[in-house]
């Protein structure tokens, strides 16, 4: 899958488990629960399994049910919305030049693909929550 060239600047993933998939065709934001953060060399390997993720044919639900949210130093770098049944990933957000912004293929049941599903289910439900929480 074609990453921006910023996804070199990511520190830190945010893992996103989408509750509404249906507006994820043309939203701004990515929106669901926040499960995660990945940081460091995690994000990097997760970057990686995105970037090694083999073309398909997409089909048409694009329903996603996974997403990511790629931060830098300062700032939200690029978002991705992965529907493992249509074979398609939304790609968007400020560092994504407009010519890469859309929906991209990718097989769901390549390796690299099958890593990533089970690396995005294997998130702590609701740990993030807790991270902020004032005591």
């Amino acid at each position: 899958m074609l990453l921006p060239l910023a996804h070199d600047k990511t520190e830190l993933i945010e893992v996103v488990r989408i509750t509404d998939p249906m507006r994820h065709l043309s939203a701004e934001d990515l929106v669901g629960d926040d499960i995660a953060i990945w940081e460091a060399a995690q994000a990097q390997q997760v970057l990686a399994l995105v970037n090694d993720l083999p073309g398909s044919e997409v089909y048409r639900c694009f329903t996603p049910g996974w997403g990511i949210r790629a931060h830098g130093a300062t700032d939200l770098l690029f978002q991705l919305a992965f529907c493992f049944r249509c074979h398609g990933a939304r790609l968007w957000g400020p560092a994504v030049p407009a010519e890469q912004e859309g929906i991209h293929s990718f097989d769901p049941d390549s390796p690299p693909a099958r890593e990533l599903l089970q690396r995005l289910r294997g998130s702590k439900s609701g740990w993030i929550k807790g991270l902020f929480r004032n005591t």
